[in-house]
């Protein structure tokens, strides 16, 4: 049976305690002031017992609130209240006098490069990957590492004259096998509240190698500029002719938009309550990006690679409108255990990932540049520093500390609609 409820407040000797206290509660220690976590990835839930759902993970040595605490079944001591509808069994944590995380801090600080750790690529031999760093090249490895299998790195430290990076695992790899992931700038764009967009999107982004500028939209002569790809170009007009369809990005200058990726201004779906502007995504398939809004105006856009499979097929991004149902910091993907496979494949700690359709959702992707391009393995693939503005936008919300959360009924996970 779940006890009362026991603030925060102590009473030396526990001998005056208030009536509302339920004594079969042991009373924290004097100072208390926050829980530090002692397991990685350390699960909480949504109440104070061993059947409730799961509410999310916490951060390894991670200092969280206590609010107060509950006996309840699943747990031998207590269950503290760490956050809301948030418990944690007291024995998967260690009462400190330290003072709790800042309630506004964020996990993972944002990065120059929108990637939480240093990413590394195995290299043509192969690695291993070991427990313990002493006994590293030497012991049974762990973990055989693949050519092109990427790891991210938090620490590194010499060993026996050689130096290893730990990875998020508390794996020990040697740096001499790792080639680093080369940082990708690329990043869509925001439009201000005060922005007076029209009835179009008004930016696009050249996909070509080298997009060529017209003076017109057909039979105009070439002119001396051109765009490169990845540029992002105005959009302030656009006509069809029987050469196709063109772009104006400024006076007298013209693209073919076959050479660009131009983002459709689109209405909310129903399930979205556009009356308090709610935030949702819109990802397009026939052009490769994303808009996210606030009720009917976009706030941001950007290019995306999306599943290169048919629709029904496990390589699609299934077309429908769904809501995110669990963030991630990280998450590990691979297809290790696909039999089938032609090739083998492991991106560890891949970052900012948000499922929204069973293991399809939105994430980081450092290991290629083929944004505004079909490339994916279902999933909606972004730039790391866009991938990251979107975590931190969307619901719900990552509290303090956390590594992962699901949705709860005050705060469901935002709309996301592919088409």
């Amino acid at each position: 049976m779940v006890g009362t409820l026991v603030p925060p407040a102590r009473a030396e000797g526990g001998t005056h305690l208030p009536p509302w206290i339920d004594r079969s509660v042991a009373v924290f220690p004097a100072g208390t002031r926050s829980a530090r976590i002692l397991l990685a990835d350390q699960p909480v839930l949504s109440g104070p017992w061993g059947s409730a759902s799961r509410r999310g993970t916490v951060a390894r040595d991670v200092h969280l609130p206590v609010f107060g605490a509950r006996r309840g079944a699943g747990c031998h001591g207590a269950w503290l209240s760490v956050g809301a509808t948030a418990w944690v069994c007291d024995d998967a944590v260690e009462l400190t006098a330290r003072a709790p995380i800042e309630t506004l801090a964020r996990t993972t600080p944002d990065s120059a490069d929108g990637l939480p750790f240093r990413y590394y690529f195995v290299g043509p031999d192969g690695s291993f990957a070991y427990r313990r760093l002493e006994t590293a090249d030497m012991d049974e490895p762990q973990m055989d590492l693949q050519k092109g299998f990427a790891v991210a790195v938090v620490s590194e430290q010499a060993s026996g004259g050689a130096r290893y990076g730990r990875t998020p695992h508390d794996l020990w790899i040697p740096m001499r096998d790792l080639a680093p992931v080369r940082n990708f700038a690329f990043q869509g764009e925001v439009f201000a509240p005060t922005a007076a967009l029209g009835s179009a999107i008004p930016v696009a982004w050249i996909i070509a190698e080298k997009a060529r500028v017209y003076s017109k939209p057909i039979g105009g002569a070439l002119t001396s500029t051109s765009k490169i790809r990845f540029e992002t170009v105005p959009v302030l007009d656009e006509q069809k002719t029987p050469a196709g369809t063109f772009l104006r990005i400024a006076e007298s200058a013209w693209i073919n938009a076959k050479d660009a990726r131009h983002p459709t201004l689109a209405d909310p779906p129903g399930e979205v309550d556009v009356d308090v502007g709610e935030r949702w995504i819109d990802v397009e398939l026939a052009t490769q990006t994303l808009v996210a809004y606030e009720g009917k105006r976009p706030v941001f856009a950007t290019l995306v690679s999306t599943g290169k499979g048919r629709q029904g097929t496990a390589l699609a991004t299934p077309i429908g409108t769904r809501r995110i149902w669990i963030k991630l910091l990280t998450s590990d993907m691979d297809n290790l255990e696909d039999e089938g496979a032609s090739r083998y494949y492991r991106m560890e700690s891949v970052p900012w990932v948000q499922y929204f359709s069973k293991g399809v959702g939105l994430h980081g992707a450092f290991w290629h540049r083929s944004f505004g391009q079909i490339r994916s393995h279902g999933c909606v693939n972004l730039t790391p520093l866009d991938a990251q503005r979107l975590f931190w936008w969307t619901g719900p919300h990552l509290p303090a500390g956390w590594t992962a959360a699901f949705p709860t009924k005050h705060e469901p996970g935002t709309v996301v609609r592919v088409r």
